[in-house]
């Protein structure tokens, strides 16, 4: 009950405040934005291209694991041929 009486009286100085000191609001908002926008724009540039970067190592690692993969599935499926060979052997 404490907190939202205390709520209650904060909200309403802050209404009062506001609407007193609004010009000076206005003016820390316009101070404030330019800033905000800048921070932004530089952490989505950051981030771009951070993530440019994970999809050119990406794209380089593909092709060089395609080249390997006929060969090894390839030699899979032998061995797996001869250890049903060998269990057919065994079961008869």
């Amino acid at each position: 009950m404490k907190t939202l009486i205390g709520g209650a009286i904060a909200a309403v100085i802050g209404l009062i405040g506001l609407t007193i000191w609004f010009p000076a609001f206005l003016q820390l908002l316009a101070g404030a934005i330019p800033i905000m926008l800048l921070l932004g724009g530089g952490l989505a540039i950051y981030l771009g291209f951070d993530e440019l970067k994970d999809s050119w190592k990406k794209g380089d690692e593909e092709p060089s694991e395609s080249s390997d993969d006929p060969g090894k599935y390839k030699q899979e499926i032998e061995d797996l041929k001869k250890e049903i060979e060998t269990l057919k052997t065994e079961k008869a």
